[in-house]
């Protein structure tokens, strides 16, 4: 039972929201942290409404006796990173600090934690606090440090096997945060929070069912899987069920990483082209920011920087949820006049109704819906569309045929 094939898009969750554009401590949406799968200490949670605890249910298929499972519980622990300046003969806490031509700043960072887990009993767990100081020195003189701490997290993970039927069993995993601490501030609990927390889990003997599109004899024990704070999806290959993910948001079954995206831009709903083309704008000084501010958004800089004209290329649009029709009556080629929207609010779409298109493409979507790609016969640019697969896309009722 390996994880590896989910690996990738686990560490794509745990970074979700880490770090976002422009990557810089000093930008206002990087001053809030810590947005998905905390689960704080049950004091603060009190208080101030944050969860201590979250749930998972999901459904096996299998000889109960046959199955095994083993699970790993993912989560950032939260390490604060504070500079101090020597001056007169002591050290004070500074906004920054530049030495030897590099920058430190003040920032939170996060440190991946795993526990292996399997059902039966609690699995509890504890990670200590502690420190590192980092001392800075220019041409053998003093010029401040750097700490970083991090503080205790502790907690405990139960995970049940409930069977349903002959071979249908309900696997529920229950996380919780069991630190003492009674933190006064956000940032402080964050110090003793699980942090964006997920679940890998692995099936032997077995596969797990989704629970987005259940095979219909297991269509109502689906719903009665309660989960709250973790979300589980098929993980793996498509057409696999040996592998899944819990995450703190919902995601579709078998989610995988796009190809062409360079590196995890921390983004939600990435568009990967646009973040490219805008880190790759900013300024050196904001490039050097964004390096300091944390290893993650350095290796984004980096990457942005070092990118090939054709890997640039490839992430000019690519679409996957279309497929080509077959049994449509409407052929490339085939010339067609827009119509009047009926479902459309886009005053663009308004604008092109009564105009002449041509259809380039007749696609079809997941659920059997076609569609057609056109350019538009009297647009100056429509051959420069035609070259970069730039389309205008309707249904077939949203055009009338005007030639054979």
């Amino acid at each position: 039972m390996s994880f590896e094939k989910a690996r990738a898009v686990a560490d794509a969750v745990l970074l979700e929201g880490y770090v976002l554009y422009p990557y810089r401590a000093s930008a206002v949406k990087n001053r809030y942290r810590w947005a998905f799968g905390v689960l704080a200490p049950p004091a603060w949670c009190a208080t101030e409404g944050e969860p201590s605890r979250a749930r998972m249910e999901c459904l096996l298929e299998g000889e109960p006796d046959a199955i095994r499972v083993r699970g790993i519980l993912r989560f950032l622990q939260v390490e604060a990173r504070r500079v101090e300046r020597y001056v007169g003969g002591g050290l004070r806490e500074a906004e920054s600090l530049e030495v030897g031509g590099v920058l430190h700043l003040p920032w939170e960072e996060g440190s991946l934690r795993e526990v292996d887990f399997e059902p039966g009993g609690p699995r509890p767990f504890r990670l200590a606090g502690g420190n590192e100081i980092e001392w800075l020195r220019e041409q053998g003189e003093l010029r401040g440090r750097v700490l970083r701490a991090w503080s205790e997290v502790s907690g405990e993970v139960r995970a049940t096997v409930e069977q349903l039927g002959p071979r249908l069993s309900r696997l529920r995993v229950e996380v919780e945060n069991l630190s003492e601490a009674r933190p006064a501030s956000r940032p402080e609990a964050m110090r003793h929070s699980l942090v964006s927390t997920h679940l890998l889990l692995a099936a032997e003997g077995g596969t797990f069912l989704s629970l987005l599109d259940p095979p219909a004899w297991a269509a109502e024990a689906a719903k009665g899987c309660a989960n709250q704070g973790l979300f589980p999806v098929l993980a793996g290959e498509p057409g696999t069920g040996d592998l899944l993910l819990a995450a703190p948001f919902v995601l579709y079954d078998h989610p995988a990483i796009a190809p062409e995206s360079p590196v995890d831009f921390s983004d939600a709903t990435e568009i990967d082209e646009l973040l490219v083309l805008r880190t790759g704008n900013l300024t050196e000084e904001e490039k050097r920011e964004a390096r300091a501010t944390d290893p993650h958004a350095a290796r984004i800089v980096d990457r942005v920087d070092g990118l090939r004209p054709e890997e640039r290329e490839r992430l000019h649009g690519a679409i996957r949820a279309l497929r080509p029709a077959s049994g449509a009556a409407i052929r490339p080629g085939m010339r067609v006049r827009i119509r009047a929207p009926s479902r459309r609010t886009d005053a663009q779409d308004a604008l092109y109704a009564g105009c002449v298109a041509t259809v380039e493409k007749v696609m079809e979507d997941v659920t059997g819906e076609h569609f057609l790609a056109v350019t538009l016969d009297d647009d100056p640019a429509a051959e420069l569309h035609r070259s970069f697969g730039r389309f205008h896309y309707y249904r077939l009722d949203e055009v009338e045929p005007i030639s054979p």
